[in-house]
């Protein structure tokens, strides 16, 4: 899995390339699809950069074995990112949810 793989999925759901950030609340992991886009004027990022940061999320989902999750989750939602409201998937890690823990995003 690739960022442009996830970036796919972000424009097959909802036709957007959507910022992804990772995020560590109350011990667990979630993986957050912000409501600014990389087709937006205002958006922070190049599309290089944007490609890059997908890719190191990407990387952490794989590492983790989470990718079909969170495939999963956008397949199934009917949430979608608005001003201020980010859709939030919960990353289930098990086991090995302390050997990440550790690490800040």
């Amino acid at each position: 899995m690739t960022g442009q793989d996830l970036r796919q999925l972000l424009l097959n759901k909802w036709g957007r390339s959507y910022d992804i950030q990772i995020r560590r609340t109350q011990g667990k992991i979630f993986v957050l699809v912000m409501w600014k886009y990389l087709e937006q004027q205002s958006f922070p990022l190049s599309e290089v950069e944007y490609l890059a940061h997908l890719d190191t999320i990407a990387h952490y989902l794989q590492g983790w074995g989470s990718f079909e999750q969170v495939q999963n989750y956008l397949e199934k939602t009917r949430d979608r990112p608005r001003l201020g409201k980010a859709v939030s998937i919960p990353l289930e890690l098990g086991g090995r949810a302390a050997e990440w823990m550790l690490e800040e995003f």
